[in-house]
């Protein structure tokens, strides 16, 4: 925990567009409370209820006048002084289609419209890296999100400071680059120092190996069922290799013809560096380097021809020992909104290092 952590003062906190919340998970690791929430989602709104007992959820759109309303009125009344939001990225990912008038960059909008109307001392907005080179319209002009937080803030006294992140660099064994805005009244708010990286064997190499459908006594270490030809496939794929480098055994469809694929699909991630980004795809052999790394076995085969567990991809992520999903909750539900959601060990080395 950061020398510049002000630990007589506590915040309360309004998160917006919170997911199922685990952004929020080690919070308690944190001067910040989350005491207000709003999500979209119904399914999500609920699991984000089961998880912090402590804060308000409040579900639905907050592009609707009344829901806007609710939220900052119930904001107010709990005496917010600290905003943490995560709008939508799919407008201004690389992984979508980087539309500049995709109505989701808009959402931007309804955050700096809460800042501006609950004053808080402190904001966190996170997003996806192109949302620095993002334009929205504003007036019929068209504007950077950069430029327009500025515009809107900076006359309120807030410094802000837009930052590119890797979250390997604070704590998370996995490399998954964010842009963050640093908002702050009165004093700028300096990131922390990088810390060490994790890799895949330091996070995950002490649990055992699993094949398809096998399962372990630790809870939700439990293998996914995969077809025979995605097993035969990877079980001939060495650790941080693609099933495409085969000779022999390579992603084909009946007949022995060649299917075509990005270098990163059919792929093991491997053991001596933090994981890629986990996808909301996270669940499938053939999406974004999602095999685990495997072992060679004396038969000259490699073990795990598998996807990671949900206990590896919560340990990759940095949730904490405790975090226990809602028994409701389905495996491919977990899958998602872990892919979506920010890994909460960045959160708590940004907070921990609030200007005071």
């Amino acid at each position: 925990m950061s020398d510049n952590l002000n630990k007589s003062k506590k915040y309360k906190a309004l998160s917006l567009f919170a997911n199922v919340g685990i952004a929020e998970a080690r919070m308690k690791e944190t001067n910040v409370e989350v005491v207000v929430a709003n999500e979209l989602l119904n399914e999500r709104a609920n699991f984000y209820r089961d998880m912090h007992l402590e804060s308000e959820m409040i579900c639905g759109d907050i592009t609707d006048e009344g829901v806007y309303h609710q939220v900052i009125s119930k904001s107010k009344e709990k005496n917010i002084d600290f905003l943490i939001a995560t709008p939508p990225c799919q407008g201004m990912s690389i992984a979508g289609q980087l539309k500049e008038n995709d109505p989701r960059n808009l959402l931007i909008k309804f955050v700096v419209k809460a800042i501006i109307d609950l004053k808080p001392k402190h904001v966190l907005i996170e997003n996806v890296v192109g949302a620095l080179k993002t334009y929205i319209l504003d007036d019929g002009n068209m504007i950077k999100i950069v430029e327009y937080i500025k515009r809107e803030l900076e006359p309120l006294g807030y410094f802000i400071n837009p930052i590119v992140v890797d979250v390997a660099d604070y704590g998370t064994p996995q490399h998954r680059k964010r842009a963050l805005f640093l908002i702050s009244l009165n004093k700028e708010w300096i990131p922390p120092i990088k810390q060490k990286k994790i890799t895949v064997r330091e996070a995950i190499g002490h649990l055992p190996s699993l094949e398809s459908e096998e399962s372990s006594e630790i809870p939700f270490h439990i293998a996914k069922k995969h077809n025979d030809r995605h097993i035969l496939w990877m079980r001939n794929t060495p650790s941080g290799k693609t099933a495409f480098e085969n000779k022999e055994y390579f992603p084909q469809k009946a007949g022995g013809i060649r299917i075509s694929g990005f270098s990163t699909t059919y792929k093991r991630i491997s053991w001596d560096k933090p994981a890629p980004t986990i996808t909301m795809a996270n669940g499938s052999i053939s999406s974004q380097n999602n095999v685990h790394p495997g072992r060679k076995l004396s038969n000259g085969k490699y073990s795990d021809a598998r996807v990671l567990t949900l206990k590896e991809i919560f340990i990759l992520t940095g949730l904490p020992e405790e975090w226990v999903p809602p028994l409701w909750a389905s495996e491919n539900l977990i899958r998602h909104v872990i892919g979506e959601g920010v890994p909460p060990k960045m959160i708590v080395a940004m907070i921990n290092t609030l200007p005071t």
